[in-house]
């Protein structure tokens, strides 16, 4: 983009902004299940939009400066506080930088020169970000298939004398299920190490659960053993992107999480999160969301989330050759299928206007479809059923996708450093993906195939060269 001479009007920019987000997957409505969390109650996402722009200018680096940002953030982390079980928190920009937080403070508190922390495969990648930013050594432990729950005895048999964390799911993302966190938490209590539990997705949609008849095991800070827990606002607490909290039992551990340096001339550095300077507008929208739902609007969108997910099981169980993996006590669902490709019947849906998210096999876990269910599926869940059934069928007569013979031992064998973005482009081209801007919304069955056929390491690098080719 080329700097204009002269200012443009609002109307003329609000109008290119229109034609860029075209191609976007839509954010309301319930037909893109993953990434988005929609109420479906419209006035709740304009109030907390509005309280969003009302904060957008009030800089979060001084909370001298702008009390505002302390009372609010006191009101936002004592409710999420209340809910899971007590503790001392921090508002967060999301589950990352709230993971980030407790790594560094396991870590600090520990004093260990070659930490490590112990988590299973389902954990969410942003511990292995984490680990790679701040030193630590990550040490993944196998999770039962057929449950897709953490091995507690080999959760127990990673921890040594240099663990500074261990980690729980609640639930864990791919398939929706909650590890044995009381189990968990008394092995690393047991070792003298802090317990982690990542309660991003479920933190906020498993009290309500509970309140509305789901048998929900103990899982937050009430639980003996578990030190810290993060919540993110911006999922099922419905609020704009943006918003988490990150909990620790103890006071003296949130300081851990603190940065402070004197070791310049200028202001007074003294940090509660990863970033310095932030807006305050997700905190505002967190903020007016709370507010705006209240416990009886939660508990109200936890009974239909409830219902939803228990409607989209069934249905699934009665689409021939589909079946859902584990027995999730969320409202996350995976699904997968010996019968028909997965990723071919992601992209049927997609063109039928619905988004499943693909999720590549590991671990010796199958390749599988996910589906995160909200407020709003409820009013849609029908539809969605029917979309699915559709595209099993459209699947199973167009069988697997053709990826041309050799091209999986040929990325294999590339030295990927060696080609430059435009190269990988034309890689990407010659399989049927379009990474030009404005391309649209790709089929990308042959690519889920391809990568679902490489090593973890290979399919990252892939990865990466996608992303910068996308961003040339």
């Amino acid at each position: 983009m080329n700097l204009p001479e002269t200012g443009r009007t609002a109307e003329d920019l609000l109008a290119e902004l229109a034609g860029l987000t075209e191609h976007d997957l839509p954010v309301r409505g319930g037909q893109v299940t993953s990434y988005v969390y929609d109420t479906g109650r419209p006035e709740v996402h304009d109030t907390a939009a509005r309280a969003y722009a009302a904060m957008l200018e009030v800089n979060c680096l001084d909370p001298t400066a702008f009390p505002s940002i302390v009372e609010m953030e006191k009101q936002v982390v004592g409710a999420v506080a209340d809910v899971l079980g007590g503790g001392h928190g921090v508002f967060t920009s999301g589950g990352t930088e709230s993971i980030m937080l407790a790594v560094k403070a396991a870590r600090d508190a520990a004093g260990r020169s070659r930490p490590n922390l112990v988590l299973p495969v389902t954990a969410h990648p942003a511990f292995h970000k984490a680990a790679h930013y701040l030193g630590v050594e990550v040490r993944p432990v196998p999770v039962d298939l057929e449950t897709f729950k953490a091995d507690v005895r080999a959760v127990a048999d990673a921890v040594d004398e240099d663990t500074v964390l261990v980690v729980a799911s609640a639930p864990s993302y791919p398939q929706g299920v909650i590890d044995p966190v009381g189990e968990i938490a008394a092995i690393a209590a047991e070792a003298g190490v802090c317990c982690h539990v990542d309660a991003c997705v479920g933190g906020w949609l498993l009290p309500w659960l509970r309140e509305a008849g789901a048998d929900v095991p103990p899982f937050d800070l009430s639980v003996p053993g578990v030190t810290s827990i993060s919540c993110d606002l911006h999922k099922f607490g419905y609020a704009p992107k943006g918003a988490s909290v990150v909990l620790f039992a103890d006071p003296a551990m949130r300081r851990r999480a603190y940065f402070a340096s004197a070791a310049w001339p200028g202001y007074t550095i003294i940090n509660a999160t990863v970033q310095s300077s932030r807006s305050a507008g997700p905190l505002g929208g967190a903020w007016a969301t709370l507010q705006a739902l209240g416990r009886e609007g939660y508990v109200e969108l936890g009974r239909a989330t409830l219902e939803a997910a228990d409607r989209l099981r069934a249905g699934l169980a009665g689409i021939g050759g589909l079946r859902v993996l584990g027995s999730p006590e969320s409202t996350l669902v995976a699904f997968a299928s010996d019968e028909v490709d997965v990723f071919v019947l992601a992209d049927e849906a997609r063109a039928r206007g619905w988004f499943l998210q693909p999720q590549l096999s590991y671990a010796g876990i199958p390749a599988n479809l996910h589906i995160t269910v909200t407020g709003v599926t409820l009013a849609g869940v029908d539809a969605m059923l029917k979309v699915i059934a559709e595209s099993t069928e459209a699947a199973r007569r167009l069988g697997p996708p053709a990826v041309p013979d050799g091209l999986v031992e040929l990325i294999t064998g590339l030295d990927l450093d060696a080609l430059d973005d435009a190269t990988f482009a034309e890689l990407a081209a010659s399989v049927g993906v379009d990474l030009r801007p404005g391309s649209g919304q790709p089929r990308m069955a042959v690519v889920n195939t391809v990568l679902d056929a490489l090593p973890a390491p290979l399919r990252e690098a892939i990865l990466i060269r996608f992303l910068s080719v996308i961003y040339s």
